[in-house]
């Protein structure tokens, strides 16, 4: 293994002027109480104080706070607005469907969570608060008083909510299930709460006053509305990285540990998810302060500027390209897995598009292997039938190297996995794993006979992935379209690049430069993500001088805006002297 300087708490530096950020309750309540004096109601008209909530936030700190310190006439919590749990169990058990893993993306909204007499009668007292100070809070109180004096957007990163349900803190949206299983609530919370929550996100925090970073309860953070969207907007003009998370898996291995510099405590970190615009967060740096937003937001905010016209036109607010780690460097086998043909995401899980992905090999112990689509002599239905047998009996375990083939994977090999293809990655291997963006949806068929952390075995899903294998794509036909797709496309002093894939079937295209002098770029209108697979250290500059030079290391994921245009990369710093490699992704157009 190696060493590293990866940097766990990348930042965007935004404004320097005193007092751009309020830390701590009472510089925030004296923020919010200047804010209510410079925007006066009539007398005849309630002075409404609204603060829309992403799911999750810890509505009990907001009453403690605003409500025993601004004193107000009436405190409404959106959420007791809300049908009981029971009739919004009932609405949400289509999408959710029965399965373990898999729902449905559906249309609901957070309007779909009032009870309509419970909201009427609300907005009735509302109106009779004549005078009087009234503090709305939860998710949806932007809808229970539309035109509110002052508005707090009051956001949450998605990993912070995903500790929360872990450690039962919360339930889901309109739901009483604090004990119900974490896995069980993530998956509520990705069909249903967070698409809901996201399209009220959208109308609500472009026009928001305030926005309050909570996701530290000891530390909480406001910033004005228009330094969050002056922030945002800087961002979109220059190379940044979203916030990092790390997680511990059934199979995961050591490397992520001590290249990355985690904590020890987990027995290992199996996933590493350094570019998920869904669920990272970004830092904004005000002075010496850091407010943290989920990535998302620059996406609803900035999808001209960030992704450019083509993969919006394309895409619309989502972020297609997705770089994370696999680290099995000490560990086990990833489960042996397929991801669905487009047509079958669309017509079962309602997905525009699939998971199409590639495993480009950042280190990998010899003897190390991945597993890539079938044997020529392989029968297809009697593989079927021994996964069937694997599942139902544990003494039966599945025989993968009589159907699956093994490609020996060493450093800077890739392999392309367009959807349908079987695949795992063997032990002792480290993945940047570069894939469209559907994440959650991969179809596990053998899983090694072990149990998940949790001691219960993970779910299978065989029927899925049945569906969905392509038994043709054999030996041969990998070796010639999957593995190592290598051609070298272009040159300089002190550089070359290569295409290294994806597959045509892949509507993403990866390029790797290696380099010893300035490489020169372009985003041609699009988004692009790299990571530094190789040398200590780089710097990416404008040619121009449109941004400060930022500096990358070793493994670090970062993200070049459409509207940066052109830009440069070289050694730097402990790669200066050094051949360094990045590989660069961006949608084909």
């Amino acid at each position: 293994m190696r060493s590293s300087n990866y940097d766990k708490f990348p930042c965007v530096p935004v404004a320097a002027e005193a007092g751009a950020c309020q830390t701590g309750w009472p510089a925030i309540i004296g923020a919010l109480q200047a804010a209510l004096r410079a925007n006066p109601t009539a007398p005849d008209q309630p002075q409404v104080l609204a603060v829309e909530c992403y799911p999750g936030t810890d509505l009990g700190q907001l009453r403690q706070e605003l409500a025993q310190t601004l004193q107000p006439g009436q405190y409404l919590v959106a959420d007791d607005l809300y049908r009981t749990p029971a009739e919004i169990d009932e609405m949400v058990a289509g999408p959710l469907t029965d399965d373990p893993v898999f729902g449905r993306l559906n249309g609901l909204t957070v309007a779909d969570f009032f009870a309509p007499q419970k909201l009427q009668k609300a907005q009735a007292t509302l109106a009779q608060a004549m005078g009087q100070l009234v503090v709305v809070v939860g998710t949806g109180a932007a809808l229970v008083c539309p035109n509110p004096a002052v508005v707090v957007y009051a956001d949450l990163a998605r990993w912070e909510i995903q500790r929360r349900q872990r450690r039962g803190e919360i339930a889901n949206l309109g739901s009483d299930n604090f004990t119900e299983k974490a896995s069980l609530k993530y998956k509520r919370a990705f069909f249903v709460d967070w698409r809901a929550a996201d399209r009220l996100k959208k109308q609500v925090l472009p026009r928001a006053d305030f926005l309050l970073d909570t996701n530290d309860p000891a530390v909480p953070k406001l910033i004005r509305g228009a330094d969050l969207r002056a922030g945002l907007a800087a961002t979109v003009r220059r190379p940044f990285r979203v916030v990092p998370f790390f997680d511990p898996g059934v199979w995961g291995g050591q490397w992520l540990r001590e290249v990355c510099d985690l904590p020890d405590g987990p027995p290992n970190y199996a996933w590493g998810f350094d570019c998920v615009p869904e669920e990272n967060s970004l830092l904004l740096g005000f002075g010496e302060a850091r407010v943290e937003i989920p990535s998302i937001d620059l996406v609803f905010f900035h999808p001209h500027e960030l992704l450019g016209e083509a993969v919006h036109g394309r895409f619309g607010t989502e972020f297609p390209i997705r770089f994370d780690f696999l680290d099995t460097m000490g560990g086990g086998n990833l489960s042996l897995q397929v991801h669905p043909l487009t047509e079958y995401a669309y017509d079962k899980f309602g997905l525009a598009y699939t998971q199409d992905e590639s495993y480009y090999m950042l280190d990998a112990e010899p003897g190390a292997v991945v597993y890539l689509g079938m044997k020529e002599d392989a029968d297809f239905p009697a593989m079927l039938a021994d996964l069937q047998l694997a599942q139902d009996d544990p003494n039966a375990p599945f025989p993968a190297t009589k159907y699956i083939n093994e490609f020996p994977a060493r450093p800077h090999d890739h392999f392309l996995i367009p959807a349908g293809t079987i695949h795992c990655s063997g032990a002792n291997g480290m993945v940047l794993e570069i894939s469209a963006t559907p994440y959650i949806f991969t179809f596990k068929l053998w899983d090694w006979n072990r149990l998940g952390l949790d001691g219960r075995p993970r779910p299978i899903h065989l029927a899925h992935g049945a569906a969905n294998i392509q038994p043709d794509r054999t030996t041969a036909w990998v070796e010639q379209n999957l593995v190592n797709q290598v051609e070298l496309v272009a040159s300089g002093p002190g550089w070359r690049e290569e295409r290294t894939g994806l597959h045509e079937r892949e509507f993403i295209e990866t390029r790797r430069h290696w380099f010893t002098d300035v490489v020169p770029h372009h985003t041609h209108g699009g988004v692009q993500v790299l990571n530094l697979v190789q040398g200590a250290e780089a710097v990416v500059e404008s040619p121009s001088g449109a941004f400060e030079p930022f500096v990358v290391h070793y493994a670090e994921t970062f993200i070049v805006p459409a509207a940066v245009g052109a830009y440069t990369i070289r050694p730097h710093g402990l790669g200066a002297g050094t051949e360094c490699a990045t590989m660069k992704a961006y949608v084909r157009t």
